[in-house]
């Protein structure tokens, strides 16, 4: 059985499909679009270098990375700016460094020798006073009285004595003549001994009572400076009363006491056994002022076995009195001095695991490291002993950012330099067309990635539009 025929389709029914089907591919292309614009924007974000501040590190690598490229070529980084010494001839002293106590000479507690009232206190407290000098008087006239009894004693036995004496040569002449008995004699000469005897007794007694009245004027044993007064008048003050009427320490001269380590006891004996003179400077806690200068006096007998030191003392004339008793100072012993030697300032010594060394400076503005024996060092100069050669010139600042065969450059020589680099750097910028000022304008990632979206939206935006497949 035979399908009948169907109707024919009619001419625009088929032009409305095929518009239909243009317009359904030109909508896929416009999401593919759409979504390759939203992938590439995700990863934009995703993947864009951070901000970075204008004068920061990164910022002005940026710059420089920038200039590089405007000027077509790369540029090596610039030399490290040092400072620099020459290497010279100095005499090096050779110090012992301490600290030490200031004592005094002398100090004397002046307590009296007899017991009484206290009738004048004749010093002023902290005056200077001289030996011998009165500072206290004690009532003398219970001393006074005891001399005059004395005296009087020493005068009856003196007239009895003399008495007994004519005696005795009356009794010797009628010896003689057969008239007495030897035995009267005898006791008679025995009286004349006896009584000398006891007028021995009575000058010693009046001696002591002299001495006892000279006593009751206390005066100063030696020289110094007088403390404060522990007693006033009209108190009564016993003999060899423990704080006395007044204390004298001695400050003109005076000593100072500090230790010396063991190692430097032989080159200090070695000094002295020759017969040098030692200097000994004083200074204060802070080693800002000199206080004194004197000289080395003696060390003591024996290590202290606790510290491995040996105590010395130095002397000092202290005649403006900046030298105080048990003040603390800073003790600066003068052993020897170095003369003519190699030195470079200290900063310029570096240590490292093969030992010390200098990083010498080249001819062609480069630096070599070599290693040196250090010697004795001072406190701005060091001697090198082997290593250095007297006119060479070292590192003295910058050396912790080189290494061997680094690139230098003085303070002196950076202004030139700097020039250089403004005008090679202007030159660049005019041969790529840029103003001379571009190469130093500041550029951020942030600010390259904007420029390359702007360019790739007005890329987008002058590119014809896709026709519909047909």
């Amino acid at each position: 059985m035979e399908r009948a025929p169907s109707p024919s389709r009619p001419a625009g029914t088929t032009a409305t499909a095929a518009v239909s089907r243009r317009g359904r591919r030109f909508g896929s292309v416009i999401a593919v679009v759409v979504l390759a614009a939203i992938v590439a924007l995700a990863w934009y974000l995703t993947h864009r270098p951070a901000a970075v501040a204008p004068g920061s590190p990164a910022a002005v690598g940026a710059r420089a990375g920038n200039a590089a490229r405007a000027g077509g070529q790369s540029r090596a980084a610039p030399p490290s700016t040092v400072g620099v010494a020459t290497a010279r001839h100095a005499d090096i002293p050779v110090f012992i460094d301490a600290l030490g106590t200031v004592t005094p000479v002398a100090v004397a507690t002046v307590s009296p020798q007899v017991s009484g009232v206290i009738t004048q206190v004749l010093y002023k407290e902290g005056e200077m006073v001289r030996k011998g000098q009165v500072l206290a008087t004690i009532d003398p006239r219970p001393f006074q009285m005891a001399l005059d009894q004395a005296a009087a004693a020493r005068v009856r036995d003196e007239a009895q004595l003399n008495a007994a004496r004519v005696q005795l040569e009356r009794y010797q002449v009628l010896l003689k003549q057969d008239s007495i008995a030897r035995q009267t004699v005898d006791t008679q000469d025995a009286l004349v001994k006896q009584l000398a005897g006891t007028i021995g007794v009575d000058r010693a007694n009046e001696n002591s009572a002299r001495l006892n009245l000279t006593w009751s004027r206390v005066v100063a044993p030696i020289d110094g400076r007088v403390g404060l007064r522990p007693i006033d008048v009209g108190n009564y003050i016993g003999a060899g009363n423990t704080t006395g009427v007044a204390t004298i320490t001695q400050i003109s001269p005076i000593d100072v006491q500090f230790a010396i380590p063991q190692e430097r006891v032989p080159d200090v004996k070695a000094r002295t056994g020759s017969g040098a003179s030692l200097p000994v400077s004083a200074w204060d806690s802070s080693r800002t002022r000199k206080l004194d200068d004197g000289e080395f006096l003696t060390l003591d007998n024996q290590i202290d076995v606790q510290t491995g030191t040996v105590k010395a003392k130095a002397r000092f004339a202290n005649a403006t009195g900046n030298l105080f008793p048990n003040q603390f100072v800073n003790v600066r012993l003068l052993l020897r001095t170095i003369g003519a030697a190699v030195v470079i300032p200290v900063i310029a010594l570096r240590h490292g695991p093969n030992g010390d060394f200098v990083y010498v400076v080249n001819a062609d503005h480069t630096v070599t490291l070599r290693t040196v024996s250090a010697g004795v060092a001072g406190v701005e100069d060091v001697e090198i002993t082997k290593g250095l050669a007297l006119g060479e010139q070292v590192v003295t600042e910058g050396g912790d950012r080189l290494k061997d065969g680094a690139r230098i450059q003085t303070p002196a020589d950076r202004p030139a330099d700097a020039n250089a680099g403004d005008r090679r750097g202007g030159g660049a910028a005019r041969a790529s067309g840029a103003a001379p000022g571009a190469a130093n304008a500041p550029s951020t990632g942030t600010e390259a990635a904007r420029s390359a979206g702007r360019a790739r939206r007005n890329g987008a935006a002058g590119a014809p539009p896709a026709r519909p497949a047909s």
